[in-house]
């Protein structure tokens, strides 16, 4: 079973930002390095 990493970080992010709502603007931070991270290097992360 193949899972792709960007879906799975917003998932965990989401329910992150759920279970501990003042987190929100240091979890959308850690969320948007990550996927520009894998949009920059792809795969090779």
């Amino acid at each position: 079973m193949y899972v792709s990493i960007g879906p799975l970080v917003a998932l965990v992010a989401g329910i992150l930002i759920l279970v501990v709502p003042r987190l929100l603007n240091f979890i959308v931070a850690i969320y948007l390095i990550i996927i520009g991270l894998l949009g920059l290097f792809g795969p090779r992360l």
